[in-house]
């Protein structure tokens, strides 16, 4: 039996996690996002990472054993071992005015709107977040970057897709559906 094991990638705000969750639904399959493995569950959220060792466990625990599954978020730099499973690696990119706007959007969203303006409580973090998230394309800092994720997609065994974060996802889901069809096996 085929197997559709789908890694979706790109830049903070570039919407990876919205079309892995579309794409999953469409495909019916389940969904899995890096932020759940690679942050430690904190109030507020995002402060303490997950040792390496252990995200990769509780991946294996959870879903990598599986025949087909979406995974959404970056695994550069830590989840070397799980690359040979992939069947297919979708590659988002995204205008990067596009990407901070989504930023602003999902962090008001996600702790209200009144915590990510000037005086609120997340306000500080937020813009040390979307500042952080903004020069991914420049290459000119610690972590990731567009030049990282490229050279390390360069690398990869299997079948890797560009995808235009900017499209409707309806579009992307139709896209990346008739690629997942297509894939040798």
């Amino acid at each position: 039996m085929k197997s559709r094991r789908i890694h979706l990638m790109g830049a903070s705000g570039s919407g990876v996690t919205t079309l892995g969750r579309a794409l999953a639904r469409r495909l019916a399959l389940p969904h899995h996002d890096t932020d759940d493995y690679f942050w430690l569950p904190t109030a507020p959220p995002y402060r303490t990472t997950r040792p390496a060792a252990d995200r990769l466990r509780l991946m294996r625990e959870m879903f990598l054993p599986r025949l087909d599954w979406v995974l959404s978020g970056t695994v550069t730099g830590w989840g070397d071992e799980i690359v040979p499973l992939f069947d297919l690696v979708v590659f988002v990119t995204t205008q990067r005015d596009l990407r901070v706007q989504r930023l602003y959007a999902r962090e008001a969203a996600h702790f209200g709107a009144d915590a990510v303006v000037p005086g609120g409580w997340r306000h500080e973090e937020t813009e040390a977040f979307v500042e952080w998230a903004s020069h991914y394309e420049a290459s000119d800092r610690d972590g990731r970057s567009l030049a990282k994720d490229e050279a390390w997609l360069a690398g990869l065994p299997c079948t890797v897709v560009r995808a235009d974060g900017a499209r409707p996802i309806a579009e992307l889901v139709d896209q990346l559906c008739a690629d997942v069809a297509g894939l040798p096996g």
